[in-house]
């Protein structure tokens, strides 16, 4: 994510179900990726769910980003309008 999206992610996290729902299976896959990357050695299997945990993972991302996006295009400020960003 962005630092922009970054600036968003507690807000949508309080107020977009979606959103919660891919943050917190996208932190699941993290929990257990980081329980794969601390073994010594991984199994074929092992190896294998790695690199499918690591792509779920990108793809949950990829969906959190287009939630931002469409959250920061629908409360852009129109032309015209006061700036809210702080300075």
């Amino acid at each position: 994510m962005t630092a922009d999206s970054q600036d968003l992610k507690p807000l949508l996290l309080e107020t977009d179900e979606e959103f919660r729902q891919l943050a917190s299976k996208h932190h699941e896959l993290e929990q257990r990726l980081h329980e794969l990357t601390t073994k010594q050695y991984l199994s074929g299997s092992e190896q294998v769910e790695e690199v499918t945990l690591k792509k779920r993972k990108l793809q949950l991302k990829d969906k959190m980003e287009v939630i931002v996006r469409r959250y920061r295009e629908g409360c852009a400020p129109s032309p015209g309008a006061p700036s809210l960003q702080r300075g």
